[in-house]
């Protein structure tokens, strides 16, 4: 399998358990690692036949800013589900981290999911 990574998404939303917590929207930052198969895109060079950065970051700033959850462990397992809904992708690790909310320090959540429609592409010629 072949990986993409996407480090440091940054978008704001209403996120976590304690009062207040959700009242305005704060920082949270994100890394995504995917792993599909390279092989289409890397022969013909067409975009179209890629992951597309630009759509998988969207789709997680879009998880963040959309949705409010007491857990960051539950907006991890929705970016996740949202990115596998590309089945060329076989699985995904996001990571999810709220900055410096425990008196400077950084929380964060890092979880794994394998896509269960993943279809590999077929051999490049």
């Amino acid at each position: 399998m072949d990986v993409i990574r996407i480090d440091g998404i940054r978008a704001f939303g209403r996120h976590g358990a304690d009062p207040g917590e959700r009242d305005a929207a704060q920082p949270f930052d994100v890394a995504v690692v995917l792993e599909a198969d390279f092989g289409q895109a890397a022969k013909s060079d067409d975009l179209k036949d890629a992951v597309d950065y630009s759509v998988v970051r969207e789709s997680v700033a879009r998880g963040i800013e959309a949705t409010s959850f007491r857990l960051i462990e539950r907006l991890a397992a929705e970016i996740a589900r949202a990115v596998l809904e590309d089945p060329r992708i076989a699985s995904a690790e996001i990571t999810v981290a709220k900055p410096g909310i425990l008196q400077g320090a950084t929380p964060s959540v890092t979880l794994r999911r394998a896509n269960l429609k993943f279809q590999a592409c077929p051999e490049p010629e």
